[in-house]
């Protein structure tokens, strides 16, 4: 496969972490300004500084509960196929996160105002927690909301793979159910990757990673469907949520635990449960000395 695009998922998973914190830290800088505009052109009769003290509060907290809410949305995927059934999940989720959002911010501008010698004054908790919980239920799926966009521009940034179709006239040319080619897309652009040149795969919800030459494609599979498919005398499985390409495979490094290492060509390593590793081994051939 001829890829045109050099800088291409590798750069762009190596920059994904910096680029997520940058990305929350500007919308955060940016909502509080915004906010903190409006409060102060709400509010002339206060302080010059006690908007902002409220709207730079509510963001710290925020910003501090992001990483709860990525961990929700990973245990409970908020995807097309599976929101009906986790929407519950996320509505319970929201009423903590706004719990933890209001006390927080509500102590964070008690100390402020303590230390500029003032008392501050949230009011009566209930009805006031029943209006912060109102903007703090859009907050929460409006990170969702986001949390899968970025999702969707990443499988696009990283390709996506699928099975060669059988022609609607004449036989197939190759395969279909066992293919030599899968069709990837990245970029809007198709190419063909022959199956041999698939140096591992790796189980992601529901799909199937196939890595090709650094680069991750999704086939939207299951790991028991797509085992059907392939070659038994060139993949093996070594892992509940991993084949490797025994072409590629360089080295069997076992642990203590009974489990093994697995290190490829380019360098990169799979885990090998017990499960699999004797059957491995014997596929690779006896060793000198024994085990």
């Amino acid at each position: 496969m001829d890829d045109p695009s050099d800088f291409g998922y590798p750069h762009l998973h190596r920059w994904r972490r910096p680029f997520e914190v940058a990305f929350w830290l500007l919308l955060a800088v940016v909502n509080t300004v915004f906010n903190g505009i409006v409060a102060r052109m709400d509010n002339p009769h206060v302080a010059a500084w006690e908007p902002w003290v409220w709207e730079i509060s509510s963001s710290l907290l925020m910003l501090a509960l992001v990483p709860a809410v990525l961990a929700t949305e990973r245990h409970w995927p908020f995807r097309f196929d599976t929101w009906r059934r986790n929407l519950p999940f996320h509505l319970l989720a929201s009423v903590p996160f706004s719990a933890a959002h209001v006390l927080g911010m509500v102590a964070l501008r008690k100390w402020v105002y303590h230390v500029a010698g003032w008392h501050y004054d949230f009011g009566a908790w209930w009805p006031n927690f029943g209006y912060e919980y109102l903007k703090d239920i859009r907050s929460y799926f409006l990170i969702v909301v986001l949390i899968c966009l970025s999702r969707l521009w990443l499988l696009r940034q990283q390709g996506e793979a699928r099975l060669l179709a059988e022609p609607d006239e004449g036989p197939p040319v190759e395969p279909v159910e066992r293919p030599d080619r899968f069709l990837v897309r990245k970029l809007g652009k198709e190419f063909l990757v022959n199956a041999s040149e698939i140096e591992w795969l790796q189980a992601s919800g529901n799909y199937v990673n196939l890595h090709v030459r650094g680069r991750d494609y999704p086939l939207r599979s299951t790991m028991a469907g797509i085992e059907e498919r392939l070659d038994a005398t060139r993949f093996a499985r070594v892992h509940r949520g991993y084949f490797v390409n025994l072409d590629f495979l360089v080295e069997i490094e076992p642990l203590d635990t009974g489990d093994a290492r697995l290190r490829l060509r380019d360098g990169a390593t799979i885990p090998c449960s017990r499960r699999y590793r004797a059957a491995l081994r014997d596929r690779c051939g006896p060793r000198p000395g024994g085990d």
